[in-house]
């Protein structure tokens, strides 16, 4: 691979952008009709507070949050990304947010966006970030290609993240320890595994009990939407 000095990686939700995606989908779906509102709203507030405790099961969630589009044909799903991110994403593409990810990209730094949400909801995500390299969870595909609800693979989910980035940097012909400085940006005290695995690790817009665990341990502390 290119020689590359420096690792640089981003959670998404709360981290560059200030909603999170993934719920934010879910809402969405309901919007357009695909969804039915109360039963689908109420499920996906539940999994989404078990995120902020800490305790997602993400089987059960990939499960819950896919079946409402995933038997559509493929064009319809396409739009629906789209939409969604033109309709939803854009509007919240924060300004430092995107400079921040221009700025490592401009020192060099390989650069990629690591998150528990979904393939089929991040991919154009990171395409509107101009980030190349995305490691979400990924979502298992039957012969046919339908998308079967169940996931494929390490889910990139607290300690799994640093299993994704540690397969996504072999598969790169990469280590962890050829870069000088390896940063990672996180809200989420979730994402402990690989803030601890970082050189630099910033939190950023962290929530109350990161930013606590961040001042104990001297890390550089980044709030971007304020």
């Amino acid at each position: 691979m290119t020689h590359f000095r420096n690792l640089c990686l981003f959670d998404l939700d709360h981290t560059l952008l200030p909603i999170d995606s993934d719920h934010a989908f879910g809402e969405f779906l309901v919007r357009i009709g695909w969804a039915d509102g109360d039963t689908f709203r109420r499920g996906n507030d539940h999994y989404y507070a078990q995120y902020l405790a800490g305790r997602l099961n993400l089987d059960e969630y990939i499960d819950f949050s896919t079946a409402p589009w995933r038997c559509r044909r493929p064009e319809e799903q396409r739009a629906v990304q789209q939409r969604f991110v033109e309709e939803v994403v854009r509007p919240m593409l924060h300004p430092k947010a995107v400079a921040l990810v221009r700025e490592h990209q401009a020192r060099g730094d390989l650069v990629a966006i690591v998150t528990a949400t979904n393939e089929f909801v991040t991919t154009p995500i990171a395409a509107a970030f101009g980030v190349e390299h995305l490691l979400a969870v990924q979502l298992e595909r039957d012969a046919s290609g339908t998308i079967t609800g169940r996931i494929h693979g390490v889910p990139s989910y607290r300690e799994g993240k640093v299993t994704r980035v540690d397969q996504w940097l072999a598969g790169l012909g990469a280590h962890w320890s050829q870069f000088e400085r390896t940063s990672f940006y996180s809200d989420s005290p979730n994402d402990l595994p690989l803030l601890e695995r970082a050189s630099d690790p910033v939190a950023t817009n962290p929530s109350p009990a990161l930013e606590s665990l961040a001042r104990q341990r001297g890390w550089r502390i980044l709030k971007l939407f304020e």
